[in-house]
C-alpha cells in the first residue's frame, strides 16, 4: 500500500511579489507551509537581491511549470556605471573601475546592438553547471571560471531614466535563459566603461504581471482557509494553448493516460499541444499526433 503524502492536496498558482533578501527556495517553502501543500515548485529563479514576480506552483500546477519557465519575461533594472563587480551585481566586490560616465544619447545609441538574438556569456557567479559543479561554487573557491557564450533572445530594451550620472534605469522584455547582470556588464563595456546591476525587478512573465502578485506579508499569520482566494487555477499559465472539450467517454480514457481519436479535424498540425477539458475543467495537456490526441500530462485535481 502506497504511503499517503503529508499535507493537503492544494492545486493552483500563487504569484508572489518576492521581497529583497528572500531566496526563491525560501519563498516556495513559505507558501507551501502556509497552504500545508503536498507539493510545490517555482518557475524562474529570482536571486535574493532581485524582487518581483515569482510564480509558485502548488500540487498539480507543478505539471505546468515548464510552460511558465519558457514564457517571455519583463524586468526593470538599474545599472551603476563606473564599477564592475565579481558577481555583476551589488553583492560582489568591485573588481574594475572606470572614470567614464556615458551620456544619455550614447546609451540609447548602443541599445539596438542588444536587441534580437544576441550572444551572451553568463556571469561566473551563476547556477550553470561546469563539469558537474555549479559555476558559483567554483568562483567562490577562487577558480578561474570561463563561461561560454550562448544565444539569448531580447525582444526590447528601453532606457527609462538617468537619475544621475552614475546610474541609468532600463526595461527589458526577453526570453528564458537571459542574465540581466550580463546584459548590464556588456552594455557598460560597449560604452567604454564598467557597470553592474544595483536593482532588478521582474514585472511580468507570460500573461501574468506584477499586478497579479501578492505581498509576502500575507503569509505571516494566515492559515490555508484564509489563503484560498490567492490561488489561481492550474490552467492560468496555459492561456496560450487551444482548448479541446471532451465528451465523457473520451475524458475517461484521457484520465487514465490513454489517447483518444482526434476530434479537431484540420484545426491543428502534428505536434501541436492542446489543453483537454471536461465541462470546462482541465483534464490534460496533450499533443496532436495524426489521428490521435496523446495525453502528455494528466491532471489529478480531485481532492
Amino acid at each position: 500500500m502506497a504511503r499517503r503524502k503529508k499535507g493537503n492536496r492544494v492545486h493552483g498558482w500563487v504569484f508572489l511579489d518576492k521581497p529583497l533578501g528572500m531566496g526563491s527556495t525560501q519563498a516556495v517553502a513559505m507558501v507551501r507551509r502556509a497552504f500545508n501543500a503536498q507539493k510545490a515548485g517555482h518557475a524562474g529563479t529570482l536571486d535574493p537581491l532581485a524582487t518581483g514576480l515569482l510564480a509558485i506552483a502548488l500540487g498539480e500546477a507543478t505539471k505546468t511549470v515548464p510552460y511558465m519557465t519558457d514564457a517571455g519575461k519583463t524586468y526593470t533594472f538599474t545599472v551603476r556605471w563606473g564599477e564592475a563587480t565579481e558577481t555583476c551585481d551589488a553583492e560582489g566586490e568591485v573588481c574594475a573601475t572606470s572614470p567614464k560616465r556615458p551620456a544619455r544619447h550614447d546609451i540609447t545609441g548602443v541599445l539596438p546592438g542588444f536587441v534580437g538574438q544576441i550572444e551572451q556569456a553568463p556571469p561566473a557567479y551563476s547556477a550553470i553547471k561546469i563539469d558537474g559543479q555549479r559555476a558559483y561554487d567554483l568562483a567562490r573557491a577562487g577558480e578561474q571560471v570561463e563561461m561560454a557564450k550562448r544565444p539569448v533572445q531580447v525582444d526590447s530594451l528601453t532606457l527609462t531614466g538617468c537619475p544621475d550620472e552614475d546610474h541609468a534605469t532600463f526595461e527589458v522584455c526577453c526570453g528564458k535563459g537571459i542574465y540581466v547582470r550580463s546584459l548590464a556588464r556588456d552594455m557598460a563595456l560597449a560604452l567604454g566603461t564598467q557597470g553592474h546591476v544595483t536593482a532588478l525587478r521582474r514585472i511580468a512573465t507570460g500573461g501574468v504581471s506584477i499586478d497579479d502578485c501578492v505581498e509576502a506579508g500575507v503569509f505571516d499569520d494566515a492559515d490555508a482557509g484564509d489563503l484560498s482566494g490567492l490561488l489561481h487555477p492550474v490552467e492560468t499559465v496555459l492561456d496560450h494553448m487551444p482548448v479541446v472539450e471532451l465528451e465523457e467517454m473520451a475524458a475517461g480514457k484521457v484520465a487514465h493516460g490513454n489517447p483518444v481519436e482526434s476530434l479537431v479535424g484540420g484545426r491543428f498540425c502534428n505536434g501541436d499541444e492542446v489543453l483537454l477539458t471536461r465541462s470546462g475543467a482541465p483534464l490534460a495537456i496533450a499533443q496532436v499526433k495524426d489521428a490521435l490526441i496523446q495525453p502528455l500530462r494528466v491532471f489529478q485535481l480531485d481532492n
